[in-house]
């Protein structure tokens, strides 16, 4: 979910490229033909606005095209610089990144659940470092980032309740990758979206849950979480 640009688009490549069979899906649809056309092992394709109530039965369309599904990918996300709180953005955010991401992952999770036959489930989101604390020059983007990684981490304990020992939730949180989500900003340490798509499909398939790209941004994370609220707070970070 999410195939037409960025992280998600090199991840289907990836993917494609080791065999699996790999169904996509975004919003537009033209660019996943062309994507189908480039790669033999992209077997179906199908335009889902993921804010769109008709989503999950699109999904399942596509999963039926597919043959089945045995990893779900959700790379779709949108987020901007927003000091002026312009509330349109800040809604839009939430509703593709929360109630849209809640939306498919849903729908990804009640499908798993379904089939306890099949031996491993996998479910994978991309969340982000961004999510680690409140950013004030991008505040619904690293709102909606955190609600991401609480809710992975929420169905990854809902899985154990419940015995579905066959799914693993995996929250993907990358470092600043040079995708259009952030060309008009002047991030340091960006990464290129192919090695992170690679970095991704490794940690995957070593079944880590929470994969956090590169060891740089890992380091970050640490000392970050470290600054105390009242400081973090005071502190003037715009880009």
């Amino acid at each position: 979910m999410g195939a037409t640009s960025g992280i998600g688009l090199e991840v289907a490549k990836v993917l494609a490229a080791r065999g699996w069979r790999v169904g996509i899906a975004g919003r537009r649809q033209e660019l996943l033909l062309q994507l189908q056309e480039q790669h033999t092992n992209i077997v179906a394709t199908e335009r889902i606005d993921v804010t769109k109530a008709d989503a999950p039965e699109l999904l399942q369309r596509l999963i039926n095209d597919t043959g089945g599904m045995d990893l779900y990918f959700h790379s779709s996300g949108i987020g901007y610089q927003n000091t002026q709180l312009d509330m349109q953005r800040e809604l839009a955010t939430v509703e593709t990144n929360a109630l849209g991401m809640t939306r498919m992952v849903g729908a990804a999770f009640h499908y798993f659940e379904a089939r306890p036959q099949q031996s491993r489930s996998q479910l994978a989101v991309i969340s982000s470092i961004a999510g680690t604390k409140g950013l004030g020059a991008a505040p619904a983007y690293s709102a909606t980032k955190r609600f991401t990684s609480h809710y992975l981490e929420a169905l990854t304990q809902l899985c154990h309740i419940r015995h579905l020992r066959h799914i693993s939730i995996h929250d993907i949180r990358p470092g600043f990758v040079r995708t259009p989500l952030i060309s008009d900003a002047n991030y340091p340490l960006q990464l290129r979206a192919c090695k992170v798509a690679a970095q991704i499909v490794q940690g995957l398939e070593k079944g880590r849950t929470v994969i956090t790209i590169d060891w740089r941004y890992r380091l970050l994370v640490f000392f970050w979480r470290l600054i105390p609220r009242w400081l973090w707070v005071r502190l003037r970070i715009t880009s």
